[in-house]
């Protein structure tokens, strides 16, 4: 491990609200806990945007030489809607619009979720658990808190009792927000609400008869509240205090409030040492919602097939788009964005195949260290990937600087290129070249060999017409061909 790299990586605490120096626990080993999805709905795009930016981190991580746990998990057991214990069970609905057992719709959701995620190249986490494989370690948290005075049992459902333990902690230090403040938008007690405060919620939840979902517990037949799970799971896994939680804003007032809570409570200290979180998506402007109309699913941004939608957008095209803000910056999707982040990340693609032509000379006129170093100073700022990007493409224009015989490289410096650009492109930024099939053999190349040699048959029998509508087709999707000597060439 590159200790200078490592003293100078900061990241941005939601905790404190500062960047701090990123200085592991138990260094090398890194502990990082992100908030999964629930899976009984597709995936949606806000979950992608957290996925893919945390695999970011993970891989950049990875690259200093550190030793990542990686533990994402699966929420599988039937929750009530709502953060604060109210409404139905979405298992259940899901289960009953289908006609499938709820565990058929926790194996299709989680295929999908997976398909989803591999079609943007992320690697998969070191461990997934899921909820209902550990329902016996929830139910012994419980019964720690239970013990430690700061939950109580009621008609078999079990409540955190939210004002007792913030006499003792700040209960609002991930949001900075007053138990007053946090107060505003929950429903009053009524007559049947059989919670003490209305800020307490659900640990253990009694099972109606008619629940499908439901385990056996100290206090009687029941199901785990959302909130439980991820501080069973990553105590079990990361230990009581580990480096990095991660997830969604929208997880910070609640879920994650209530599981630094219940944590402390359970263990006496706070379970993360750094909480990372990625901001919101907004369409043309306009906060992506379902009740906006204004959000698309993965594969409906893939095919263009939505109203909003001009045309369809590779799995790559999008992941360059996301890598364009940073993980805490609003994310704004709109045609225009998605069709200049395809034209930069082909130009990406493009500028590589330069590279590997290149020959190298004597002496270099340029500074390949610098860049290097550069590149390194982005990611070690918080991650700064927009920054990133912006310094592969000052590689990008000293390899067709080089190309065109304006700049120079020396074979070592050529390689440490080369060495640069695949390192911080595929490895860091996590893009893959979609014109190359998962074995490398390029699809792209093979098929305008293919055009390119219908087209010179249709030469040689003068055929012009058909000759000419190949390059004006091609050259209307943004493919140019150019007839030489030794044979057409053609360029993105």
């Amino acid at each position: 491990m590159n200790e200078e790299k490592d003293i100078k990586l900061t990241v941005y605490n939601t905790l404190s609200r500062t960047k701090e120096p990123f200085e592991p626990l138990r260094p090398p080993f890194v502990g990082m806990y992100v908030c999964g999805p629930t899976v009984y709905s597709d995936i949606h795009l806000g979950n992608c945007r957290t996925f893919i930016s945390f695999d970011m981190i993970y891989r950049y991580l990875l690259h200093l030489g550190y030793k990542v746990r990686y533990v994402r998990n699966i929420t599988d057991a039937g929750h009530l809607e709502g953060d604060r214990d109210e409404g139905d069970d979405k298992f259940a609905k899901r289960a009953g619009l289908e006609q499938l057992e709820p565990m058929e719709i926790v194996q299709k959701y989680t295929l999908g979720f997976h398909e989803v995620l591999s079609l943007f190249n992320t690697l998969p986490p070191g461990i997934e658990p899921t909820a209902t494989g550990h329902i016996t370690e929830q139910i012994e948290m419980i019964k720690k808190i239970i013990a430690r005075g700061y939950a109580y049992e009621i008609n078999g459902s079990v409540y955190f009792d939210v004002q007792k333990y913030g006499r003792e902690h700040d209960y609002g230090q991930l949001t900075n927000r007053k138990p007053d403040e946090l107060l505003e938008g929950t429903r009053e007690l009524g007559g049947q609400d059989e919670k003490r405060g209305r800020l307490d919620f659900a640990l253990w939840i009694k099972a109606k008869p008619e629940t499908l979902m439901q385990w056996p517990s100290p206090w009687g037949w029941g199901f785990p509240g959302w909130h439980i799970e991820c501080s069973a799971m990553s105590t079990k896994y990361l230990g009581v205090t580990f480096d990095i939680h991660g997830g969604g804003m929208d997880l910070q007032a609640t879920h994650h409030t209530n599981e630094i809570a219940q944590s402390r409570a359970c263990n006496g200290t706070a379970p993360a040492k750094y909480w990372m979180h990625t901001n919101m998506l907004t369409v043309n402007g306009v906060r992506m919602s379902k009740t906006a109309g204004n959000g698309f699913l993965p594969r409906e941004l893939f095919s263009g097939n939505h109203p909003l939608l001009e045309q369809g957008y590779s799995p790559m095209t999008v992941r360059f788009f996301m890598a364009q803000s940073h993980y805490r910056s609003t994310l704004d999707f709109s045609n225009e964005a998605l069709k200049a982040a395809g034209k930069g990340y082909a130009k990406l693609m493009e500028s590589l195949s330069v590279l590997e032509k290149l020959s190298p000379s004597a002496t270099s006129s340029v500074d390949i260290a610098g860049l290097e170093e550069k590149c390194h100073a982005a990611m070690n700022d918080d991650f700064n990937s927009p920054v990133l990007i912006a310094r592969l493409f000052d590689g990008v224009r000293i390899i067709n600087s080089v190309s065109d015989g304006k700049e120079t490289l020396s074979a070592s410096d050529l390689d440490m290129l080369r060495r640069l650009m695949h390192t911080f492109i595929f490895d860091v930024l996590g893009l893959r070249d979609e014109s190359k099939s998962a074995d490398g053999s390029g699809i792209i190349e093979g098929l305008m060999k293919l055009i390119i040699n219908i087209r010179k048959s249709a030469r040689e029998n003068k055929d012009w017409n058909t000759s000419d509508r190949i390059r004006d087709e091609l050259k209307a999707i943004g493919v140019e061909i150019k007839d030489a000597k030794e044979g057409a060439e053609w360029k993105i």
